[in-house]
């Protein structure tokens, strides 16, 4: 049974593999390679209709590992990543210079430092406005540390996605996540 339910699981979810750069990050085809200035990306991001993502990660993370095969792997998660959002990989120990949308040059990793991000994945969700002078985690609509499974991470980028941290109701990203796994269990999920 437990067979069948697997092999159901991997039709019904086909996967999407990622492979590992030189960096020893994973790589995925809905990832962007820019020059790392956050600002140009927000307006290539916006250009196209699409969030900015900002991706933390690090060489031999087995949480990005973890994410990376069991979740961004999943057709319709990367799918729904690939159509909605604009995703720009940064490696916290990595020396590759980026520029903070207060218009501070640093390597990745005194980035990470001043974001204050200490373990990955970390991924910032980006507004697409954002006030001058302000960093990419202090402008954040949201922030998803750590590894998670697919519902939640669905979930996370859905709730991005449809600007709902600006809804002035009761149902936060938790209340919004408990909904949504409840309608997924009484199949009235879309």
């Amino acid at each position: 049974m437990k067979r069948l339910l697997f092999l159901l699981l991997i039709v019904a979810f086909p996967t999407v593999a990622a492979t590992l750069g030189d960096d020893g990050l994973h790589k995925t085809d809905w990832m962007r390679d820019t020059f790392k200035d956050l600002t140009e990306d927000l307006a290539e991001a916006n250009d196209e209709g699409k969030r900015l993502v900002v991706m933390v990660e690090q060489r031999g993370c087995i949480y990005c590992t973890k994410m990376h095969k069991e979740v961004f792997s999943r057709a319709d998660v990367a799918d729904y990543i690939r159509e909605n959002f604009f995703v720009v990989q940064i490696n916290l120990h990595g020396d590759t210079e980026i520029t903070d949308f207060d218009g501070e040059v640093l390597t990745e990793k005194q980035a990470a430092r001043k974001w204050g991000l200490l373990f990955t994945p970390s991924i910032l969700f980006l507004p697409e406005v954002v006030p001058e002078g302000a960093t990419a985690q202090s402008s954040a609509v949201a922030m998803m540390p750590g590894a998670f499974g697919p519902g939640t991470t669905l979930d996370m980028f859905t709730w991005v996605k449809e600007k709902r941290y600006e809804l002035d109701s009761t149902e936060d990203f938790q209340r919004y996540h408990a909904r949504r796994i409840q309608e997924r269990n009484n199949g009235s999920a879309d």
